[in-house]
């Protein structure tokens, strides 16, 4: 049997419009890092210099998503299932930097894994700038 193309690209299209729009099962679940990333010591903790450095790379590449001012309400995240997180919650603030640094380093869609793009040192000062949007 022969299938013609015209009708596959259509289909495959429609396949993936719809598995898009449908948030993954783990999108409703609570985001908690392992036990063992709590362990994780921050190496630039109280570091202004490397807080500084974080400031820069969020206005860069988090702003986008989390907004201005940490609350979740960027643009670039209006659309997005679950919405970014407000980093500047009690209940973000409360967790570990070893778990912000795993969750900002393995990711969870939407939100992006940085393992690879963003070299540690940067994913710590990242922390180091995300603890000074405290409510």
């Amino acid at each position: 049997m022969k299938i013609k193309k015209t009708l596959t690209a259509p289909i495959v299209l429609t396949v993936l419009l719809i598995l898009l729009a449908v948030p993954s099962a783990h999108a409703q679940d609570e985001w908690k890092a392992p036990e063992s990333a709590d362990k994780i010591v921050n190496p630039v903790k109280g570091d202004a210099s490397a807080t500084a450095s974080g400031k820069r790379t969020y206005r860069m590449l988090c702003v986008i998503c989390h907004g201005a001012k940490g609350k979740g309400d960027g643009m670039g995240g209006a659309g997005l299932t679950p919405k970014p997180t407000d980093l500047t919650n009690a209940d973000v603030q409360a967790q570990t930097d070893g778990a912000l640094f795993w969750k900002l380093t393995k990711g969870r869609p939407p939100m992006a894994a940085y393992e690879t793009a963003l070299p540690e040192k940067k994913r710590w000062e990242l922390i180091n700038y995300i603890r000074t949007l405290k409510q």
